[in-house]
């Protein structure tokens, strides 16, 4: 067997696991929806270090929530080079993006010294 068909079925293997964690970023999104509403600032219903501890809790989620978005862009973006056949190649030089990075995060788009 050929370094080739290895990496083949390395891309199976990756596909896999950005689906699985496409699926999960998902469903954390719709758990996690309404941790980001706004909060209220009527001193009668909230406390004032209440409002304070619901506001930071707010912002946490807000942080979150882009960081989520950013990682199934990412994960996106991925299966589109998949598809394409470009999957383990650095977008910056052309080279192949090593095994153990891409183990770490399927994701990843660049090699250590372009990144």
């Amino acid at each position: 067997m050929s370094v080739m068909n290895d990496r083949e079925l390395d891309i199976t293997h990756f596909h896999e696991l950005l689906q699985q964690r496409r699926v999960a970023l998902l469903d954390v999104a719709q758990t996690g929806e309404s941790s980001a509403v706004t909060v209220v600032l009527d001193q009668s219903c909230v406390g004032r270090l209440s409002r304070m501890d619901a506001m930071q809790a707010q912002a946490m989620s807000r942080e979150t929530n882009r960081r989520r978005e950013v990682e199934l862009r990412q994960i996106g973006a991925a299966l589109r080079r998949i598809e394409d056949g470009e999957f383990g190649d650095c977008l910056e030089c052309g080279k192949p993006i090593p095994l153990l990075r891409l183990q770490y995060n399927p994701a990843v788009a660049l090699c250590v010294p372009c990144a």
